[in-house]
C-alpha cells in the first residue's frame, strides 16, 4: 500500500472515530435536554390540573377538566392510595392498557418504550401528589407518546449520518489532496535518487515553493550531502591523480633499472650497486605511501588506543632529536613545567607531533618552536614555523581527507595531503581540538588542545 494512501485511510479513519463519539455525545444530550424539557412540561401541566380541581367540584367537571388538558395520544387519572382509578380520560385506549395505575406521595417521571399498534413508541409517564385536595387523597397521573420526540430523534440521526457522510467523503477527498502535496517532495528524492543510482552522477532535488517545513528541511539537507559527495568525488578524483603520478615516477625507475639489469646483466659491479640502491629506495617508498593509506582507512574506524601516562616533554625531546639529526634544522623546545602529563596513546601522540613538525620543515627554512603549556584542565601543543604561510581561503578546507594547498607542488615537498587529515583524527580519539592559524609569507603556527585526564 503506497503511503498516500495509508496517510488518506488514517485520516479519514481518525476523522470518522472523532464524528462518531461527537455524534454520540450530541445524540445523548439532546435527547436528555428534551426528553427533561418535556418532563417539566407534563409536571408543569399536571401541577396546573391539581389547581382547577376544588372540593365542591361535581364528577362531570372534574372529567371536563382532565380531557381539556388531553393531547394527542395521551391519557390522565387520578387515582387513590388503594391504587383505584377515580376517574380516566384518555383518546388512546391501548396506551391507557399498558401501563399500570400507580398511587405516589412525591412527583414522579418516567419513560418508558412501548409496543402500541406493532410500533416501538417513546411514552412519558408523570405522576403528581393531589394535596390540595384533600376530597381526593389522590394523586394524578398522565402519560403520552412523544411523538414530537421520535420525529425530532430521526431527524438528529438523519442529519448526523449525513453529515459524517460529507465528512468522510470531503476527508477522504482532502487527504488525498493533502498527501499528494506532503508526498511530491519526497517522490522527487525517490525519482532523484532513481536517476542518480541509474546513471551514477550526483543530482540535486528541485525545489519549487519555499515551504519552510521538514520537507523542504529534508530536500535541503539532501541536496548539502549531494553538494558533499560532489567534493568528495572532486577530491578523491583529485587523491587517484596524485597518488598514480606519485607511484608512476617510483615504478618507473624501478621498471628502468630492472630492463637495464636484464640487459646488461651482472658484469658491471658498479652498475648493479646503483641499480639495486634505486630499486630499494624507490620500493621504499612506495611502502610508505602504501602505509599512509592503510592509516587513514584504520583511522576511519573507531579504533581502540592503547593508553597510558606520558611525559610530553620526554617524549618531544626525543622526537625533536630525531628530527634535528635527520633534517639538520633549528627546532626549538618551549616548556614551563619539566614534566607535563597526560592520559594518552604514546605512539598516536607521537605521529602527530612528527605530522605537525614535517609540514614546518617542508614548509619553512627559518627555525621551528614548539610549546608546551598547561592551562586548567588542558595541555596546549603549538607548533610554530615561520614559512611561507597559508592562504586564509584554504585554511577551512586544510584538515579536509585528500585535500592539498598546493596541487602541483613538487615529488621533493609533495605528499598525498593526508596527514593533517590523520593528525585530526587522531586528536578527535582523544577528545582533543586541533586548529591551523597562519599568515601567508608570515608563517603557520598549529595548536593542538588536549584534556589532562579522559576516559
Amino acid at each position: 500500500m503506497r503511503i498516500t494512501q495509508k496517510i488518506n485511510l488514517l485520516t479519514t479513519g481518525w476523522m470518522l472515530l472523532i464524528l462518531i463519539l461527537i455524534n454520540i455525545v450530541v445524540f445523548v444530550l439532546f435527547m436528555k435536554t428534551t426528553v427533561n424539557m418535556e418532563e417539566d412540561l407534563a409536571i408543569q401541566k399536571a401541577g396546573d390540573i391539581v389547581q382547577n380541581i376544588r372540593d365542591n367540584d361535581k364528577r362531570e367537571e372534574i372529567e371536563r377538566e382532565l380531557k381539556n388538558n388531553l393531547t394527542a395520544h395521551s391519557y390522565i387519572r387520578i387515582i387513590k392510595p388503594d391504587g383505584q382509578v377515580l376517574y380516566e380520560v384518555t383518546n388512546e385506549k391501548e396506551l391507557a392498557k399498558k401501563v399500570k395505575a400507580k398511587f405516589v406521595y412525591t412527583q414522579q417521571a418516567e419513560r418508558r418504550t412501548l409496543r402500541i399498534e406493532e410500533k416501538e413508541k417513546q411514552v412519558l409517564i408523570v405522576r403528581v401528589p393531589m394535596q390540595n385536595v384533600p376530597q381526593f387523597n389522590g394523586s394524578i397521573e398522565m402519560g403520552e407518546e412523544l411523538e414530537g420526540l421520535e420525529t425530532r430523534k430521526d431527524l438528529l440521526l438523519w442529519i448526523l449520518g449525513v453529515s459524517t457522510l460529507l465528512a468522510v467523503i470531503l476527508s477522504l477527498l482532502s487527504g488525498r489532496w493533502l498527501s499528494n502535496i506532503i508526498m511530491r517532495p519526497i517522490s522527487n528524492m525517490i525519482n532523484t535518487m532513481e536517476d542518480i543510482e541509474k546513471s551514477g552522477v550526483p543530482k540535486k532535488i528541485t525545489i519549487h515553493n519555499d515551504t519552510k517545513d521538514e520537507l523542504q528541511t529534508l530536500a535541503n539537507t539532501f541536496n548539502r550531502m549531494i553538494d558533499r559527495l560532489e567534493k568528495n568525488f572532486e577530491k578523491q578524483s583529485q587523491f587517484v591523480s596524485d597518488a598514480s603520478h606519485e607511484l608512476k615516477t617510483p615504478l618507473t625507475v624501478i621498471k628502468s633499472y630492472a630492463n637495464l639489469l636484464r640487459r646488461h646483466g651482472l658484469e658491471d659491479r658498479e652498475m648493479v650497486e646503483e641499480a639495486i640502491e634505486a630499486i630499494h629506495l624507490e620500493a621504499t617508498r612506495i611502502q610508505k605511501m602504501t602505509e599512509t593509506f592503510l592509516e587513514v582507512a584504520s583511522l576511519e574506524r573507531e579504533m581502540e588506543l592503547e593508553m597510558s601516562m606520558v611525559n610530553l616533554v620526554s617524549l618531544c625531546h626525543s622526537i625533536l632529536k630525531q628530527m634535528k639529526d635527520v633534517y639538520k634544522r633549528e627546532i626549538n623546545l618551549h616548556f614551563e613545567e619539566s614534566v607535563v602529563l597526560i592520559h594518552g596513546d604514546e605512539l598516536k601522540l607521537k605521529q602527530v607531533i612528527i605530522i605537525l613538525l614535517d609540514n614546518a620543515i617542508k614548509y619553512s627554512i627559518d627555525k621551528i618552536d614548539v610549546f608546551l603549556e598547561k592551562k586548567d584542565h588542558t595541555i596546549i601543543i603549538r607548533v610554530k614555523d615561520y614559512g611561507i604561510g597559508i592562504p586564509q581561503e584554504e585554511i577551512e578546507n586544510i584538515f579536509e581527507r585528500f585535500y592539498r594547498v598546493d596541487k602541483a607542488r613538487s615529488r621533493e615537498t609533495g605528499g598525498s595531503g593526508l596527514g593533517l587529515h590523520i593528525a585530526q583524527r587522531i586528536m578527535q580519539l582523544h577528545k582533543g581540538e586541533i586548529s591551523i592559524k597562519s599568515k601567508e609569507g608570515a608563517g603557520t603556527e598549529v595548536i593542538v588542545v588536549l584534556p589532562s585526564q579522559f576516559n
